[in-house]
């Protein structure tokens, strides 16, 4: 073989190696991950997921790759976000939040969409059933909503001298009034007065916090809203100021300083959503998964905040804590 052949095939075998990669790099399937908040956020509920899909054989990387669109916190991006999503070679859209995949309902109509959700599905107009959920969408959903009377119940054995109980609502939430219904219904079952109040800006926050001491609440339930779960601290650092025992959904809430915690896990929630993930990819439908529900939930004591507050947490309830904060 002559130099300026042997050079021009050289030259060639180059060009075709990044092809070549190209190729098998194009034909790697694409989750679009669809998320409210930031990504700082998110990283213990990423570590879930991406475990959850690689019991199904999918690595990111390796063998799927993950395009990320972050609202970061602005509720407002996400028509914007998952019609980006629904204009790329996407195989599957995975939308954290009732926003999210409200979002990416409307938005992308063929491309199968597996949610994560505290609320109820079928009531949010997601699915048309829990086992049979039709159409593009399937996804798990966690106790949260379900559990609310149980966080009322809970806070009334810490504080069974509080005869006037806040309720903290987001108006602007989906089902929003259906939250409230449940929770004054198990309030008139264990005789106590609740005041629904309402917030859906920090500012609003500030506002909630002033009038709870002004009105003389004994104690506060914190309903399950994302715009709460991103406002966590700032509403464990108003109940210590204001010495309000509360209750909230998550660990962070009791971590931050809040008196108790109750609901479903973080974690176990994103793990499932995984593994539905990786079934979609491998050629399962959404409208032939049903919608799992997460049943784990966890419940947190603060004890330093308890004696703060200058309460004292039954025996009964410290032994079925899932973790005592000292």
């Amino acid at each position: 073989m002559k130099r300026r052949e042997f050079i021009t095939l050289l030259g060639g075998t180059a060009v075709a190696w990044p092809l070549a990669a190209r190729a098998q790099q194009s034909a790697m399937p694409v989750i679009g991950f669809l998320w409210g908040g930031s990504r700082e956020s998110s990283a213990d509920r990423l570590h879930a997921f991406r475990q959850g899909l690689s019991e199904t054989g999918y690595v990111e990387g390796q063998n799927v790759a993950i395009e990320f669109r972050w609202a970061d916190e602005d509720e407002s991006r996400l028509a914007a976000l998952a019609t980006d999503l629904d204009r790329r070679p996407v195989t599957v859209i995975v939308a954290s939040g009732i926003s999210t995949a409200l979002a990416a309902k409307v938005t992308a109509t063929t491309i199968p969409i597996v949610f994560f959700t505290g609320d109820d599905p079928v009531r949010a107009g997601l699915v048309a059933s829990l086992n049979r959920p039709g159409g593009n969408l399937t996804g798990v959903t966690t106790l949260n909503v379900e559990v609310g009377p149980k966080r009322l119940e809970l806070l009334h054995q810490v504080v069974p001298t509080a005869a006037v109980i806040a309720l903290l609502v987001n108006p602007t939430r989906p089902n929003a009034g259906d939250l409230s219904k449940d929770i004054q219904s198990a309030a008139r079952t264990l005789g106590l007065q609740l005041h629904v109040m309402e917030a859906s800006t920090e500012r609003d926050l500030d506002s909630v916090f002033v009038n709870l001491d002004q009105l003389r609440i004994g104690a506060l339930v914190i309903a399950t809203d994302a715009f709460f779960i991103r406002s966590i601290e700032q509403l464990a650092a108003q109940t210590v100021r204001y010495n309000m025992p509360a209750i909230y959904q998550y660990r962070a809430f009791a971590a931050a300083g809040g008196l108790m915690s109750y609901g479903g896990s973080f974690t176990e929630p994103y793990h499932l959503v995984g593994v539905y993930t990786g079934r979609i990819l491998k050629g399962e439908k959404p409208a032939d998964l049903p919608v799992q529900q997460s049943t784990k939930v966890e419940l947190i004591i603060n004890l330093k905040s308890a004696r703060a507050l200058g309460l004292t947490i039954p025996l009964t309830l410290l032994g079925r804590a899932d973790e005592v904060i000292e």
